[in-house]
């Protein structure tokens, strides 16, 4: 029977906690009554904690997110309602900063701040041999990457076969960007390499096939960032295995050495997440990033023409001295460098980053719930901040689905960020929804939308549906065609489209 249990709330099942994984791995001579155990955000609060307390541990460890702050909460007040000689210790990101005010902190026994792979197995020992800590928050020492054990024999095969495995080959950003937690760390430390690949040898031998790297900028150091991708070249020359590797880039440094590197990598192997968030240098110096917008170009334009990498480039809505228009700009210059998807996010005030300091400047005003996303500034209103939120949601849904490749250039020719906005608004003034859109739904609001809302050219939006239809899988007649006045044009395309499919071509 387990005495501790660590244990936390994933967004989705699909997510494995490395957090967690940290931890157990450097319980010492406590790790045989220490169990792991993950929930998702979806599993009922009562449930979790049933589970959690049917082996009545002494201690539970959770691990708190922006994701899981409302469900953590709820869960801590039923733990200590139920069982209240149980010892709540908690940690994680959204605790770690102004945990004076929060509620779930003032009903837990014990909050230990930032990195805890070594502090919480001290606790837990001192606990279990009566020496009850002085203070409730606990501040551990600096520690170096060298003295923990590292996580990946925790992952198990459950984990390999179903989940996504989170690896990093170092901690912390030399950056200062003031949304980001990992401003505060200001340097970044890396694990010993040989090590480092040792353990993902491991997991390649167990069957290991998608690597998903958390290292905030991989590239920094190109020699390191080289050998990693020479070891994982070896395995994909050796057989036709399935490799994925995804890394978080810098945008603005790309050495030759390492594009040579890159350039090897076969199609569907590789995937870059680039952090972009404005392209506006005024925006970029309030908020202490240094970026070079041409050499951002340049580098966009390289991976995508010379290379086989998918390119996932990040920009914020709301960062202070960020209008409407200047963000539009933004937009259609990034959509401009072709990158394959544009994350279109909402600037959320993560507890602890410095962004804090420019809400009296700006108006800068936060949803005070999870997921602490920012309502309103000096330059957009609350309502228009809403529009955004929506902008938002569709454009993940439409042109980063990736169902439609045709349509999505109709869309976005010309002025991209304004014909998807007017779209956006159109879809939301007809349905009043984003979420629960089915597919067939959303094909038969495109195309009302882009023709009798927008006014777009009948047959070329018609044309873009139609090859988007043709490879979606849905099977039958399109249905947004129903009335369409076009019908023999339909079915002559459908035709023609059904014989190059059976042709090969």
């Amino acid at each position: 029977m387990s005495q501790i249990t660590l244990t936390t709330l994933n967004a989705r099942y699909i997510h494995a906690s490395m957090g967690l994984r940290y931890l157990y791995a450097n319980m010492g001579d406590l790790q045989p009554v220490t169990k792991l155990v993950e929930f998702n955000i979806n599993t009922r609060v009562m449930d979790i904690a049933e589970s959690l307390l049917l082996d009545e541990p002494e201690i539970i460890g959770i691990g708190v997110y922006i994701w899981n702050a409302n469900e953590s909460l709820e869960l801590v007040k039923l733990l200590k309602t139920i069982s209240p000689e149980t010892i709540i210790v908690l940690g994680g990101p959204e605790v770690s900063y102004e945990f004076e005010q929060q509620e779930l902190v003032s009903c837990a026994d014990y909050l230990i701040t930032g990195q805890a792979d070594l502090a919480f197995k001290e606790l837990c020992s001192d606990l279990k041999n009566n020496k009850k800590p002085v203070n409730k928050i606990i501040h551990p020492l600096p520690l170096e990457l060298s003295e923990i054990e590292l996580p990946y024999a925790h992952y198990n095969d459950e984990d390999v076969a179903n989940r996504v495995i989170y690896v990093e080959a170092s901690r912390g950003c030399p950056f200062k960007c003031e949304f980001c937690l990992s401003s505060l760390d200001k340097t970044v430390y890396p694990f010993d390499l040989d090590i480092f690949l040792t353990e993902m040898e491991k997991l390649y031998q167990r069957g290991v096939r998608h690597f998903k790297f958390v290292d905030r900028t991989f590239n920094l150091k190109a020699d390191t960032s080289i050998r990693i991708m020479e070891f994982f070249l070896n395995k994909m020359n050796s057989e036709n295995n399935n490799l994925f590797l995804h890394f978080e880039l810098i945008p603005d440094h790309l050495p030759e050495k390492l594009k040579k590197t890159i350039s090897r990598f076969p199609e569907g192997s590789l995937q870059f997440e680039i952090g972009i968030q404005s392209l506006n240098p005024e925006v970029q110096m309030t908020i202490s990033r240094k970026q070079n917008t041409q050499k951002v170009k340049d580098n966009l334009s390289w991976i995508r023409n010379h290379s086989n990498a998918h390119i996932h480039a990040d920009l914020i809505i709301g960062l202070p001295g960020e209008s409407i228009d200047s963000f539009a700009t933004g937009l259609n210059q990034l959509y401009d460098f072709n990158p394959h998807e544009i994350q279109v996010g909402i600037l959320k005030r993560l507890k602890g980053t410095p962004i804090i300091r420019h809400s009296i400047d700006y108006d800068m005003r936060y949803n005070p719930l999870p997921p602490f996303n920012i309502v309103s500034n000096n330059l957009i209103s609350f309502m228009d901040m809403q529009r955004l939120s929506r902008y938002a949601r569709y454009w993940d849904l439409i042109i980063n689905s990736g169902r439609f490749k045709h349509t999505k250039k109709v869309i976005l020719e010309g002025n991209s960020f304004y014909n998807f906005l007017n779209l956006s608004d159109w879809i939301f003034g007809t349905t009043g929804q984003t979420h629960k859109i089915s597919l067939e739904r959303l094909y038969s609001l495109l195309y009302n939308g882009l023709i009798n809302g927008l006014e777009f050219d009948e047959k070329r939006v018609t044309d873009a549906l139609l090859s988007d239809y043709d490879i979606s899988g849905i099977k039958g007649y399109p249905k947004f065609l129903a009335n369409s006045n076009n019908d023999a044009e339909v079915k002559k395309i459908k035709s023609s489209q059904r014989q190059v499919r059976h042709s090969g071509l």
